[in-house]
C-alpha cells in the first residue's frame, strides 16, 4: 500500500508539472494552479462548449445565477448586507468555545476580529424555525442568545443556542452556499461583481476560524473527542466544502487583490488536523470524514510550501494510508466491507451513504490523477452492486435499525458510470446506464445536477444501447444473508404477486434492540414495516421507544427484553435456509429461514422460523413460528408483536368480531420498558381457540382488506390490540399516502407460559390488490408425541389444494405418527385433491410418507420433488436415496440426471427391499436438476 501512496503522490506531482507547462510563461509556471478539485482551466474550453449543449447543466447555472441575482441586488444597495448575516461573535470576538457535552455552553476570550459561532447543540431536533436570511437581524451577537419563531405558537423567543438544533451552523452554511455559487460563476464567466460579492463574506469567515480555537468539553465527555471546529460531529462539517471550492474558484481574483491567501491555507490545515484528531475510526463517520480531507488534500500546495509540512501529500496519507487514533486510513477502512457480498456492517440507509462517499472521493481523487482509481477499490463497486440486496420489490430499502424506506441513490449509479465513461468500460456503462435509465422511466429519478460536484463530474447525457426493463431485478437474488448486519432477505413471486420478509436482528452500528425482527412487503406495500428511528438519537421517543423491542415485529420477554442500541453486537444464528443466499435453483414456491438467538436480558432462548410460500394462484402468504423460552424455569411471560398498515384492528373467531375491552395493562407502571408506554387504545380478550386478526383500511367510505393473521391459540394467552407510533420508515413509495403518518395499529398475543414447546405460530395472508385472501381457513395443531413438532394445515381459496407444514425444532428431532416419520427439521407438502403436487424437505435426515421417502447418505439435507402424473423434478442440496411410489401396472420410473442442461445419466429405479409400493433411487452427490420420467412400459419395448 505504501508504493501505491507514493505512485498517488508520483501522480499528482506528474498532474502539476503537466498544468504548469501549459501556461505560457515561466513565472506564471512558477505559481500554484488554481482551480484544480473539481475542474481545470485546461479543460474549461470543452466544459463551456458541454453547458450549450446539454439541458441539465444549463439549467442548474441557469438556477444559481437566478438564486444569486437577489442577494447581489442587496448587496449592491448595502455593501454589508450579507457579511452582516453571518453567526459571528460580532462584538465579543471570543476565541474559545466551551462546551457541556452535545451543547453549547458559552464562549469567552478575545480575538482580533469577530469570530465564528460554533453550533448551538449535536441534537438536530428543535421546536425552532430557522430564520430567512431577508429576516435575520444583521450584526447579531446578544448575550440573550437567538431571536427565533417558535414552530408551534408562532411567537419569537430569545433562547440559549442549545435548544435551537443546527440552526447556527444551517444559516453559515447557507451563506456560504451562496459564496461557492458566486465564486464558481466568476470562473465560469469572468464578471468580477460575482468575486466582489462573495469575496468579503469569505474572507470574514476565514478570518473569523483563523483566530477561534477548536471546543473544549467541560464534562471531558466523548464530544472532546467527536467536534469539528463548526459543528458538534466532525462528519457535519458541511461548510468546509463551500470553503475550499470558493478559494479554488477565487483564487486567482485573491492574487490579483493582493488578498493574503495564507490564513485561507492554515485554516484548511486546522480544519484537517481537528478532522484527524476526532471522529470515530470504524464505522461510517470515518469515510465521511475521509471526504473531506480529500477536498483539503486537493486544494492545498505540496509539503515543500508549508513549514509544517502538512501540505497534500500529508492530507492524502493520513486519508488512505495513515491510521490514527480517530481517523483510520482508507486502507484500513474497506476491509470493514464484507469482502464476499460487499455489505457495510450499519444499517441500510447508512450503508448506502458510505458508497456515496466512497465513490465521492475516489472521483475527486481520479479528477486528479487520471489512473482509474475504481480499479484500485473493487469493494466499492461490488458494494454499489450489492445495495440492490436492500430492496423491496417496489425499489424501496428495507428500515431495519436506523434506516427508513428510500430509493438508491441515483448519484452511486451516476458516478460508475462516469467512471466507466472515461475508462471506456462499455459493458459495465450499459448495464449501469440501463438501471438508472430504468429509474428515470419509472418515474423514480429525474436527471438533473443539485450541486457543483454532481455538474462537473456526471457524463452528459446516458447513452442506452437498449432499455433492459428488467435489469434491477437480475442484482437481487431469492435469498440474501449478511452476516455482518445479521439480516437474511427472502424474495418471491412477481409483479403485483412479488412478497418480501426482511428479518433481522442487532449487529453492527445504528442497529435497535429489536430481537429477531421482521419486516413484511406485500401487494405493493410493506405491511408489515419496521418502526424506523425516533425524532433524533438524543430525544426520549427514541430511546424509549423506537430503538427499543416493542417497535419491532419480535418478541418481547417478561415485558422487559432490551439490550444496547446504536452499536450492538447481538446477532442471530443462521440455523437452516432456503435458497442459499445468492442462488436461483428452479425450485421457487418456498423461501425460508430459521435463526436462533439468545435474549440477552432475559437470558431467553429464542428461534424463529419464517417461510415465504407461492400459492397455485401465484398469490404468496408467510408462515411465522416463534420459539420463545427462558433458561431459567417458573414464572415467565412471552409478548409477540406485529405492527400492520391500516386503520383498524378486527380479533374474529370463526368470522364473528370479538368484543375487547379497553385495558390499562402493559405499560412501565406495572415493571414493563418505557416502550410500552407509547401503546395507545389498548384492549384486550382472553381467547383459547384459534383466531385471526384483520388489518383494515378505513378511509371513512368503505374499508379495504390489507392482512389477515390466523394465529394459533392457546390455554394461557391474552391477545391486545393497541395503536403504536407512526413508523418513521414508512414513505409514499411503501404505504398508501393517506397512512403514512397515520399511527400503526398493533398485535400484542401475550403467552404467560413458556412458548418453546408450545410456540407462536401465525399465517400472514395479505389481501391482493383486488381486496382478496388467498387463503380460507389454517389448521393448528402439534404432535402427541414430540412436544415441540408444530402441524399447519392450509387451505386455499378453491378448498382443494392444501399445504401441509410439519415444523421441529431442529434436525435432530423425530416425529413419527399418522403415516408420517421425520427426522429433521421441516417438510411441507401440497396436495391437490389428495395428491401431492410438490413436497419440501430441509434439514432432513429421513422422511416417510405415502410412499414418498428421501435418506440423507451424509449431512441433513434440503430436498424438493416437483409432481406431475408424467415426471417428478427432483433438487437435493446433498447425497440421498429417495423413494417414490411404485408407478402403476404398466409403466415404469426412469431416472435422467442432469449437470446444467447437460444429461450425464439415466437409470431404472429399483423395487425397495423394505417397501414393496415403492421404487428406490440413488443421487450420489447434490444434485441441482434430475428428473424421474414415467412412462409407458410397452412403449419402450
Amino acid at each position: 500500500m505504501k508504493s501505491y501512496i507514493y505512485n498517488i503522490m508520483k501522480r499528482l506531482r506528474v498532474l502539476l508539472l503537466l498544468l504548469a507547462i501549459i501556461c505560457s510563461s515561466t513565472a506564471l509556471a512558477q505559481e500554484p494552479i488554481h482551480p484544480r478539485v473539481y475542474i481545470t482551466d485546461q479543460n474549461k474550453t470543452a466544459f463551456l462548449a458541454s453547458i450549450e449543449n446539454v439541458a441539465w447543466k444549463k439549467e442548474l447555472i441557469a438556477g444559481k445565477k437566478e438564486r444569486l441575482q437577489k442577494y447581489i441586488q442587496l448587496w449592491q444597495n448595502d455593501s454589508e448586507w450579507l457579511v452582516s448575516r453571518l453567526q459571528m461573535n460580532w462584538k465579543t470576538k471570543h476565541d474559545k468555545v466551551y462546551l457541556k457535552e452535545g451543547d453549547f455552553s458559552h464562549s469567552e476570550g478575545s480575538a482580533p476580529v469577530p469570530t465564528v459561532r460554533f453550533s448551538g447543540t449535536r441534537d438536530w431536533a428543535t421546536e425552532y424555525k430557522t430564520p430567512s436570511l431577508e429576516t435575520l437581524e444583521p450584526y447579531l451577537d446578544d448575550s440573550r442568545g437567538l431571536y427565533l419563531e417558535h414552530k408551534k405558537t408562532g411567537n419569537k423567543e430569545w433562547v440559549h443556542p442549545k435548544e435551537a438544533g443546527h440552526i447556527i451552523e444551517g444559516i453559515n452554511r447557507k451563506i456560504m452556499s451562496l459564496v461557492e455559487d458566486a465564486a464558481f460563476l466568476y470562473w465560469l464567466t469572468g464578471d468580477k461583481v460575482y468575486a466582489d460579492f462573495a469575496s468579503p463574506v469569505y474572507m470574514t469567515y476565514i478570518d473569523g476560524m483563523y483566530h477561534r480555537d477548536a471546543p473544549v468539553d467541560l464534562s471531558n465527555s466523548n464530544q472532546q473527542f467527536i467536534s469539528g471546529l463548526a459543528t458538534f460531529e466532525v462528519i457535519h462539517e458541511k461548510v468546509l466544502v463551500h470553503l475550499i471550492t470558493s478559494y479554488d474558484f477565487l483564487y486567482n481574483y485573491f492574487n490579483e487583490s493582493k488578498l493574503d491567501v495564507s490564513k485561507s491555507e492554515a485554516v484548511f490545515q486546522k480544519w484537517g488536523d481537528q478532522i484527524i484528531k476526532n471522529g470515530i475510526p470504524n464505522n461510517n463517520w470515518n469515510l465521511f470524514q475521509a471526504r473531506f480531507l480529500t477536498y483539503v488534500a486537493l486544494v492545498l500546495e505540496p509539503n515543500e510550501k508549508y513549514d509544517n509540512g502538512k501540505g497534500r501529500e500529508y492530507f492524502i496519507e493520513h486519508t488512505f494510508e495513515t491510521s490514527t487514533d480517530r481517523q483510520t486510513s482508507l486502507k484500513e477502512s474497506l476491509l470493514v466491507y464484507d469482502q464476499t457480498n460487499g455489505i457495510w456492517p450499519e444499517s441500510a440507509s447508512y450503508s448506502v451513504h458510505v458508497i456515496t462517499t466512497l465513490l465521492n472521493i475516489i472521483t475527486l481523487l481520479d479528477n486528479a490523477t487520471n489512473t482509474n482509481e475504481l480499479a484500485n477499490f473493487p469493494v466499492v463497486e461490488k458494494a454499489a452492486l450489492s445495495s440492490f440486496q436492500y430492496l423491496f420489490p417496489s425499489g424501496y430499502t428495507i428500515g431495519f435499525g436506523d434506516s427508513n424506506h428510500k430509493k438508491l441513490p441515483a448519484e452511486n449509479f451516476e458516478l460508475l458510470i462516469a467512471n466507466y465513461n472515461k475508462y471506456d468500460q462499455k459493458d459495465k456503462l450499459q448495464m449501469i446506464a440501463g438501471l438508472l435509465n430504468d429509474m428515470i422511466v419509472e418515474g423514480d429519478y429525474e436527471r438533473k445536477a443539485k450541486d457543483l460536484f454532481q455538474l462537473f463530474f456526471y457524463v452528459d447525457s446516458l447513452e442506452v444501447d437498449e432499455v433492459n426493463y428488467g435489469s434491477k431485478m437480475q442484482l437481487t437474488t431469492p435469498t440474501f444473508y449478511a452476516p455482518n448486519v445479521s439480516w437474511f432477505n427472502q424474495r418471491i413471486g412477481t409483479g403485483k404477486n412479488a412478497m418480501m420478509v426482511a428479518t433481522t436482528a442487532s449487529y453492527g452500528n445504528h442497529t435497535h434492540a429489536n430481537g429477531v425482527s421482521i419486516e413484511l412487503y406485500a401487494a405493493s406495500y410493506v405491511l408489515g414495516p419496521d418502526m424506523g428511528k425516533g425524532s433524533s438519537y438524543w430525544h426520549d421517543d427514541h430511546r424509549q421507544y423506537y430503538s427499543r423491542m416493542p417497535a419491532h415485529n419480535t418478541v418481547v420477554v417478561d415485558g422487559i427484553s432490551d439490550y444496547e442500541a446504536m452499536r450492538s453486537y447481538h446477532a442471530f444464528k443462521l440455523e437452516n435456509s432456503f435458497p442459499l443466499s445468492g442462488e436461483s435453483p428452479s425450485f421457487d414456491k418456498v423461501t425460508y429461514s430459521n435463526v436462533s438467538f439468545l435474549e440477552p436480558k432475559t437470558k431467553a432462548k429464542q428461534q424463529r422460523f419464517t417461510s415465504s410460500i407461492l400459492g397455485p394462484s401465484g398469490q404468496g402468504y408467510v408462515l411465522d413460528i416463534f420459539r420463545s423460552k427462558k433458561q431459567n424455569e417458573g414464572v415467565q411471560r412471552h409478548d409477540y408483536f406485529y405492527h400492520n398498515l391500516g386503520t383498524e384492528l378486527t380479533i374474529k373467531n370463526n368470522q364473528n368480531a370479538l368484543a375487547l375491552e379497553s385495558t390499562n395493562d402493559l405499560g412501565s407502571h406495572q415493571g414493563d420498558l418505557a416502550a410500552y408506554d407509547y401503546l395507545k387504545e389498548k384492549k384486550k380478550v382472553k381467547i383459547a381457540e384459534d383466531f385471526t386478526a384483520n388489518f383494515n383500511f378505513n378511509n371513512g367510505e368503505n374499508a379495504t382488506n390489507l392482512m389477515e393473521v390466523f394465529v394459533k391459540g392457546s390455554t394461557d394467552q391474552l391477545v391486545y390490540t393497541a395503536m403504536a407510533p407512526k413508523s418513521k420508515a414508512l414513505t409514499n413509495g411503501t404505504a398508501p399516502k393517506l397512512l403514512v403518518d397515520k399511527p400503526i395499529p398493533t398485535l400484542i398475543v401475550q403467552r404467560n407460559a413458556e412458548a418453546w414447546n408450545n410456540p407462536f405460530a401465525m399465517v400472514f395472508n395479505p389481501a391482493s390488490k383486488e381486496g382478496a385472501n388467498s387463503i380460507s381457513n389454517v389448521q393448528f395443531s402439534k404432535s402427541e408425541q414430540n412436544a415441540s413438532t408444530q402441524f399447519v394445515e392450509v387451505t386455499f381459496a378453491d378448498i382443494i389444494t392444501k399445504d401441509r407444514f410439519t415444523v421441529n425444532d431442529s434436525d435432530e428431532a423425530i416425529i413419527q405418527e399418522d403415516g408420517l416419520f421425520q427426522n429433521g427439521f421441516l417438510s411441507i407438502v401440497r396436495k391437490k385433491e389428495n395428491s401431492p403436487s410438490f413436497i419440501f424437505l430441509s434439514g432432513m435426515y429421513k422422511y416417510e410418507q405415502e410412499n414418498w421417502g428421501v435418506l440423507a447418505t451424509g449431512d441433513s439435507a434440503t430436498v424438493s420433488f416437483e409432481i406431475t402424473k408424467e415426471e417428478i423434478t427432483i433438487q437435493s442440496s446433498d447425497p440421498i436415496v429417495f423413494n417414490i411410489p411404485q408407478p402403476e401396472v404398466g409403466k415404469e420410473a426412469i431416472l435422467f440426471i442432469y449437470e446444467g442442461e447437460k444429461l450425464i445419466d439415466t437409470r431404472k429405479g429399483l423395487k425397495s427391499w423394505v417397501n414393496g409400493e415403492q421404487l428406490e433411487f440413488r443421487l450420489s452427490k447434490g444434485c441441482a436438476k434430475a428428473i424421474v420420467k414415467i412412462r409407458d412400459i410397452k412403449n419402450e419395448e
